[in-house]
């Protein structure tokens, strides 16, 4: 089965390389290290060790506050959020000319909750006879 993405988050003291790339807090890079030496580091100062990128050689790591990994959850669920969803939904609704009024309402207020909802609305109107 495929390896899922864990979440973004503290990673322990559960590293499996030996070699890491450290980058401090501040976002300056401490170079390539032992993974002893990385929790040393992260025990000296009172840190977190995030991944944050596994597919190169060799990985990168974070040392973070508990504050920096939160506001970064945030972002990311909202840039996930924010990101349109595959297979976007199409809405279609086909009326007459001579609709009544209050069914025209009725139908406005269902394409304006399609249109919050991100669904794309198709609308055709017939010519009455």
């Amino acid at each position: 089965q495929p390896k899922r993405k864990a979440a973004f988050g503290s990673v322990g003291r559960r590293i499996p390389y030996r070699i890491l790339h450290v980058i401090n807090q501040d976002g300056e890079s401490l170079g390539n290290m032992h993974r002893a030496e990385a929790l040393r580091l992260m025990d000296e100062h009172g840190l977190k060790l995030v991944l944050l990128r596994e597919n190169v050689e060799p990985p990168v790591y974070r040392l973070m506050t508990g504050q920096q990994i939160h506001e970064e959850q945030l972002k990311r669920a909202e840039k996930k959020k924010a990101s349109p969803k595959p297979g976007v939904v199409q809405k279609e609704l086909s009326f007459s000319s001579a609709i009544a009024k209050n069914d025209l309402e009725t139908k406005m207020k269902q394409i304006a909750l399609w249109i919050e909802k991100k669904h794309h609305v198709k609308v055709t109107v017939r010519q009455a006879k």
